[in-house]
């Protein structure tokens, strides 16, 4: 089975199986891009426009997230996009933590499926997630992107072992115009990663 069929196959359990907040969505936002890429970004929740599209990151967060891999080289050919959330929550809330526990299954498959060298988590709240061993409930004690984006960590999330780079989150660039030096710096530390192993 191709690594797209494998894909399209958890697709249509989290359709079939009718996990948290598929009621009030439109669609289900699986990730696009390469999906055999070395490397992978990881957000938090589809918002409006994802759940219309049924794809992740084609707001304003998206087309800032395209710049940027651009200023460093890079396109939506080189990379995986998803989100730890595979529908929208209503009006953007914040997910409770049984709905993360529900999803997270999902996006842990995705990955064992891609098998991406590098994870990038986008912004703070993805970036607990991965660092809490994807437990809501520790996910307060982690500390936030400030501290960590563009350190490498090497981190095993039920039993799968990733090799994780937290970088801020491309909506947040967009009210900090400040944070795309540190971006673009933190980026290079990604590239670098992938060149050294022939990754990329």
């Amino acid at each position: 089975m191709s690594v797209h069929e494998e894909l399209e196959k958890i697709k249509r359990r989290i359709i079939e199986e009718k996990i948290p907040l598929h009621e009030g969505a439109t669609n289900v936002v699986m990730g696009k891009g390469n999906e055999q890429a070395k490397i992978m970004f990881v957000g938090e929740a589809p918002g409006r426009n994802e759940d219309l599209q049924g794809m992740p990151f084609v707001g304003a967060a998206g087309k800032n997230l395209d710049k940027l891999l651009a200023a460093v080289g890079l396109s939506i050919n080189d990379v995986y996009i998803a989100n730890i959330l595979k529908y929208r929550p209503p009006e953007n809330r914040n997910p409770s933590p049984e709905e993360i526990i529900s999803h997270t299954p999902y996006l842990l498959e995705q990955i064992k499926v891609i098998k991406p060298k590098i994870v990038c988590s986008l912004g703070n709240y993805a970036t607990k997630f991965f660092m809490s061993d994807c437990n809501p409930e520790k996910m307060n004690e982690q500390p936030g992107i400030t501290t960590l984006h563009g350190k490498i960590k090497e981190i095993e999330i039920h039993g799968t072992k990733i090799k994780l780079i937290p970088l801020f989150h491309p909506a947040a660039i967009i009210y900090n115009r400040k944070l795309i030096t540190l971006w673009e710096e933190d980026m290079k530390i990604v590239k670098k990663e992938l060149e050294q192993k022939n990754f990329y």
